[in-house]
């Protein structure tokens, strides 16, 4: 096995997993997809893929960690959530997938998911002592989850159609 097998072989391993990791967040979806493209730009001394495509899709990999990491937030604070809810949540979510790690995989996701919306609600809800006020919060902050979901799927599906084009097409 040449190390252009290789190379190409682990680079579509990591796009594959990178393709898994945008449905099930435990995996860095955007990340691993570029790793992937590296590795088999690399593989291919960067013949077809070239620092320029890679670097765009760096920069859409960016994109992506930004819209994860405050879309969430925003969109919760955006409807009156606290940053104590929100760091319930999160608190939540991490407590939660400890917990159900005895479940493989799935406990985890659903742990996290259970842990996130239950931190939060309750601390919302310790807040306002408004049992509304808590629910809603949890549906903000939710419908940001989901948005955040389909803009990384986008993204996902944008940086294959670039890393494909530029592989077997230009």
């Amino acid at each position: 096995m040449t190390i252009t097998t290789l190379s190409t072989a682990i680079g579509f391993i990591l796009i594959s997993l990178g393709l898994i990791g945008i449905i099930v967040p435990l995996l860095p979806g955007l990340p691993l997809l570029w790793l992937g493209a590296f590795a088999w730009a690399w593989g291919n001394d960067f013949q077809q893929v070239g620092w320029p495509t890679l670097v765009a899709l760096a920069l859409l990999v960016g994109l992506g960690i930004v819209v994860d990491l405050f879309l969430a937030s925003a969109v919760s604070i955006r409807a009156g959530v606290s940053w104590r809810a929100i760091g319930g949540a999160i608190l939540g979510g991490l407590l939660g997938g400890i917990f159900l790690t005895w479940i493989p995989l799935l406990g985890t996701l659903a742990g996290a998911l259970i842990g996130a919306v239950a931190g939060m609600w309750v601390v919302e809800f310790r807040i306002r002592n408004d049992v509304d006020a808590a629910t809603n919060a949890v549906w903000s902050y939710l419908t940001g989850v989901a948005f955040a979901s389909l803009i990384n799927l986008f993204l996902a599906l944008l940086m294959l159609a670039l890393f494909f084009w530029q592989a077997y097409w230009a």
